[in-house]
C-alpha cells in the first residue's frame, strides 16, 4: 500500500475540482487530484460542452429554414445526424486538453486516476494508494436522476451521459422530463429532425417565471415539439417498435427512443461518507456557508453540496474554498446573485428572485419593471424581438432579473455584476451602451424604472419651470 500526505486532496476532476486543483497547486499548496472516470467530468463530456454543441448545430439547420423574412428563399436542410454528433465529439476534444491529466501534472498537482473513499476522518483511500490530507475537497458532482418507475429496468433509455453516443438520428424521441436538459434537447432534435415529444409531470420549466416560460413553450410547440404536461410517466413497456410511455391519467405516447432527464443526484454512493463522520441530505452532503461538511477538514462543492447544480456555481464554490481551505478566511458563499440559463431559442435566464419570489419576500415595497425586446432596434432589425426583460427592485436597488429572448443568456451577464455588488439602478442608467446592440435593453430598462419618477412627477414639472425662469 503506497501513502501519500498531502496538503489538500480533491475528489473529483470535473469543474470544481479542477479549479480547486488548479488554484491551490499554482498557490504552492501539495495538491493531490482523485479521479476514477473521465478528466472533465460532466460538463466537459456529458453536459454543457456537448449540448451547446449540439443546439449550435440544430441552430445551423434551423436558420435555413427561417430565410424568408429576410428576402431569401428559406430551404429545408439536408440533415446528417451522424456528422452532427461528430461535430459534437470534436467539440469536446478541442476542449479535452484544458482538463487533461497531462496539464494538470504540469501545474504540479499529482493526479491518480482512482475512486477514493474515506476510511478515516482525514484518509482517503484510491485503489493501492491511502492518502491522508489536512483538508479535503468532495466535488464529484453528481448523475441522472432514475426514479423508480416501473418497467424501466426492461426498456433501453438514454440519458445525457449516453445520448451524445448517439450516431443515428431518433425517429421520435421521447423525453421524460420538462427540465433545462428535456428542452434544450427537444428543440436540438426537432431542429435536426426528430420527432420529439417531452412528457412533464408538472409544467415545463417549472423554476422559472411562468411568463417567460410561455415565451419558450410557445416557439418549441410552433417548431414541432410536443409538449405533455401535468402527465406523471407511471410505467415504460418495450414494444415492436420501440417504447410505450402509459402517465397516470391513463395517456399513451410511442416512440423509437427515451431520454430520461428527470433530474439529478448526488454522488455519493462511492464515497463511505459516514466513516469520515460527514452527514448528507437528500439531496447532497450537509454544508454550512463555507462550504465545510459536518466533519470540518472536509468541503463539498458544486453539484454534490446540494444546492444551484451549475458549472458555473461549482467554479465559484472553488474560489470560496480555496480562501477558506488555503488562506484560513471566512469566505462565504452566497446565492442570491447566481445566474442561471436554459439554452433554448429563445433563451431564458434568471439571477437573483423571481418575480413570485420577490414578491413573497418584499411585499408592496416590491416594483417591477418590464421592457419587451420588440422596443429594442438591433431585436427589429433582426427580427428577434419575441421576449422581454423584467426586473424587481426594492428602493431602488434590483433584487432579481428574468430575461427571456435572443442572447438572454449574454445579456444576464451584466445583471449579475449588478447583484454581485449590490449596485443600484441609478448605476445601470448611467451606462452608456452602443447602438444598435441586443445590450442596449438593459440600459433601457434601467431608464424605464426612472421614466415615471421624471416625466410624471408634478414636482419635477414645477422645479424645470422654476429653473427656466431663472436661467439666463
Amino acid at each position: 500500500m503506497r501513502r501519500i500526505r498531502t496538503d489538500l486532496l480533491v475528489i473529483g476532476a470535473g469543474s470544481g475540482g479542477l479549479s480547486v486543483a488548479a488554484g491551490a497547486a499554482r498557490m504552492g499548496a501539495d495538491v493531490t487530484l482523485l479521479e476514477g472516470g473521465a478528466m472533465g467530468g460532466d460538463c466537459l463530456n456529458a453536459g454543457c460542452v456537448p449540448s451547446k454543441a449540439l443546439l449550435a448545430a440544430a441552430r445551423a439547420a434551423h436558420g435555413q429554414t427561417t430565410t424568408g423574412e429576410f428576402g431569401i428563399a428559406p430551404v429545408r436542410p439536408d440533415v446528417d445526424y451522424r456528422a452532427a454528433m461528430e461535430h459534437v465529439a470534436g467539440v469536446i476534444a478541442s476542449i479535452a486538453p484544458a482538463d487533461s491529466q497531462e496539464r494538470f501534472e504540469a501545474l504540479g498537482v499529482r493526479v491518480i486516476r482512482e475512486y477514493g473513499h474515506f476510511v478515516s476522518a482525514n484518509e482517503v483511500r484510491a485503489g493501492d494508494t491511502a492518502i491522508a490530507a489536512r483538508r479535503i475537497v468532495i466535488a464529484t458532482g453528481s448523475a441522472p436522476l432514475l426514479p423508480p418507475i416501473r418497467g424501466l429496468d426492461t426498456v433501453p433509455y438514454l440519458t445525457n451521459e449516453t445520448l451524445f453516443g448517439l450516431r443515428e438520428r431518433p425517429d421520435h424521441l421521447l423525453i421524460a422530463g420538462g427540465g433545462p436538459i428535456g428542452m434544450e434537447m427537444a428543440q436540438a432534435h426537432v431542429r435536426l429532425g426528430a420527432r420529439v415529444t417531452v412528457i412533464e409531470g408538472d409544467r415545463i420549466l417549472n423554476r422559472d417565471d411562468p411568463d417567460l416560460v410561455a415565451v419558450v413553450r410557445d416557439r418549441l410547440s410552433a417548431e414541432g415539439v410536443e409538449i405533455v404536461e401535468g402527465a406523471m410517466l407511471e410505467e415504460l413497456r418495450k414494444t415492436p417498435t420501440g417504447i410505450e410511455a402509459l402517465t397516470a391519467d391513463g395517456r399513451r405516447f410511442h416512440g423509437s427512443h427515451l431520454l430520461m432527464a428527470l433530474g439529478r443526484r448526488a454522488n455519493t454512493d462511492r464515497l463511505n461518507l459516514a466513516t469520515a463522520g460527514i452527514e448528507t441530505t437528500k439531496s447532497g452532503i450537509l454544508v454550512d456557508d463555507r462550504l465545510r461538511s459536518t466533519n470540518r477538514r472536509v468541503h463539498a462543492i458544486g453539484d454534490v453540496a446540494g444546492g444551484l447544480q451549475f458549472t458555473h456555481v461549482a467554479g465559484y464554490h472553488a474560489g470560496v474554498v480555496i480562501r477558506s481551505a488555503l488562506f484560513g478566511l471566512p469566505a462565504r458563499a452566497r446565492t442570491d446573485h447566481i445566474p442561471r440559463v436554459t439554452y433554448t431559442d429563445p433563451e431564458l435566464a434568471q439571477a437573483g428572485l423571481s418575480e413570485a419570489e420577490a414578491r413573497e419576500r418584499y411585499g408592496d415595497r416590491l416594483e417591477v419593471v418590464r421592457l419587451d425586446l420588440a422596443d429594442n432596434d438591433r431585436a427589429t432589425a433582426e427580427r428577434r424581438t419575441a421576449g422581454f426583460i423584467k426586473i424587481a427592485v426594492v428602493r431602488g436597488r434590483p433584487v432579481g432579473v428574468s430575461i427571456v429572448g435572443h442572447q438572454a443568456g449574454e445579456l444576464i451577464n451584466l445583471w449579475a455584476l449588478v447583484l454581485a455588488n449590490r449596485m443600484k439602478m441609478s448605476q445601470v442608467a448611467a451606462m452608456v451602451s452602443p447602438y444598435p446592440t441586443f445590450g442596449e435593453v438593459n440600459k433601457r430598462a434601467a431608464g424605464a424604472y426612472f421614466a415615471p419618477r421624471l416625466f410624471q412627477s408634478r414636482t419635477v414639472k414645477r422645479v424645470v419651470g422654476l429653473i427656466q425662469k431663472w436661467l439666463p
